[in-house]
């Protein structure tokens, strides 16, 4: 396994990371709870260290499943998780109909912090994150109470997660942010642009999440594949963008089929692809990957060593220019 530092702090981790957004079973496809807590295990004895979640999902079950799953290796392992939405009252409501908004304010954010610090039975927070932006509270007043928190002990580094390159600067200016978590992969190239860039020359570590293009990358899909009305991705749209669209989405897996040719000349799957393709690049620090069983975390970890050369990414912009699907890289950022 390789390690990388997030930017220019003391943080270091694993270039993979264990993505838990399916361990919440209500917004991201079906998993098997007992074999995704059992590849937690798993994951730390193949090197990952860094395990990504968020009160969220679920809301709070992946914290809580991640708990489990860590038992008392917590403290081997860098766990990052996110606050700053808000939900409604009724506790019978789950997944993405939970959801009533948004809020970083400093008492909403403290407050959010005690309740992960609770679900994953630790003192401590490695890094914590505010999932989206919320724009009605000042990014100084959110950027202080990170500050107290930090001081408190009860987290040990702060970032943020989908926010923009002016967002990013206007926090900079109160404190620094360990990380930035967005999605990045081959289908959406939004954050080569500015996001990427910038978070490289401002040692800001980079986190990205849909590493495999939530699922397209992983060569399992075929024309007949549909999604439970619950998962997300039924509603065509990823993050703004129309990867699940029923064109959009027979046009990507005409792209996958060539990817499979390429990745096959070395013995390699289109997630090692991915993967590899992804870790390429010089600004990213950890690429997130979901693991549900023993071979999708053997299949992840074994990419890490392989490096594209300059010709295999020629070649894989070449296929999606050949087959009209866009990469999106000038489209804009979701916030």
């Amino acid at each position: 396994m390789e390690y990388r530092d997030f930017g220019n702090t003391d943080l270091r981790c694993s270039a993979v990371g264990f993505g838990t957004w399916e361990m919440g079973t209500t917004q991201y496809g079906e998993i098997d709870i007992q074999d995704a807590v059992h590849a937690v295990q798993m994951a730390i004895d193949h090197g990952i260290t860094l395990f990504d979640t968020a009160e969220v999902y679920g809301p709070y079950t992946s914290e809580e499943l991640l708990q489990k799953g860590l038992g008392d290796r917590r403290k081997d392992v860098v766990v990052v998780t996110k606050v700053g939405f808000t939900f409604h009252d009724d506790p019978n409501l789950q997944g993405d109909n939970a959801i009533s908004g948004r809020n970083a304010s400093p008492a909403y954010i403290t407050d959010r912090t005690e309740g992960c610090l609770r679900r994953l039975n630790t003192d401590y927070i490695d890094l914590m994150l505010i999932h989206w932006p919320d724009h009605k509270t000042p990014h100084e007043e959110t950027i202080g109470a990170l500050e107290a928190l930090k001081t408190a002990g009860k987290i040990r580094h702060y970032g943020v997660s989908n926010y923009n390159v002016q967002m990013m600067t206007e926090c900079e200016q109160y404190g620094h942010l360990t990380a930035n978590q967005v999605g990045y992969n081959m289908f959406d190239r939004r954050m080569e642009a500015q996001v990427l860039p910038y978070c490289l020359q401002q040692g800001i570590g980079y986190m990205a999440y849909g590493s495999l293009g939530f699922g397209l990358l992983t060569g399992a899909f075929t024309p007949e594949t549909s999604f439970v009305e619950w998962d997300w991705r039924s509603r065509g749209s990823a993050f703004g963008l129309p990867l699940f669209e029923s064109d959009n989405f027979l046009k990507e897996l005409r792209v996958v089929e060539w990817l499979k040719e390429l990745a096959g000349g070395y013995n390699k799957s289109v997630p090692q692809l991915a993967i590899a393709w992804l870790l390429g690049n010089p600004a990213v620090t950890v690429g997130l990957v979901g693991m549900r069983n023993e071979r999708e975390l053997k299949e992840n970890v074994a990419a890490v060593d392989w490096r594209l050369t300059e010709s295999d990414r020629a070649e894989i912009d070449r296929i999606f220019a050949e087959e009209g699907v866009s990469t999106y890289v000038d489209a804009e950022q979701a916030t």
